[in-house]
């Protein structure tokens, strides 16, 4: 964890599928290892909070390969089978702040 801090999506096309829900191509970053995914986005609403500001929220998943991305440490089971699955299910909660445009300085 101390080599690698960590872990970064950086989108690069987003397609609408639907009135709430969309799909948000990118790369993930895991040890220096960048891969592309496809999140599966939901738009869960908007309210307006307490302090004036719109608040917007959104979830996403995704499943990855671990070992893509060199994450192959394992145990093997005393039963039979390993420990840790290949397959990783990333799942994303996101709450989003609309500021105002604050004006240009001079």
């Amino acid at each position: 964890m101390e080599k690698y801090p960590n872990v970064t999506f950086k989108s690069d096309k987003v397609e609408v599928t639907g009135a709430d829900s969309a799909k948000l191509y990118g790369d993930l970053t895991i040890k220096d290892v960048s891969k592309p995914v496809v999140l599966d986005v939901h738009f869960e609403g908007s309210a307006k909070s307490p302090w004036g500001t719109t608040n917007y929220g959104f979830s996403g998943t995704t499943k990855i390969n671990r070992e893509d991305w060199g994450l192959n440490w394992n145990a093997a089971l005393e039963t039979g089978g390993w420990l840790v699955g290949k397959e990783v299910q990333i799942d994303i909660e996101l709450e989003l702040v609309q500021v105002a445009e604050q004006p240009a300085q001079a």
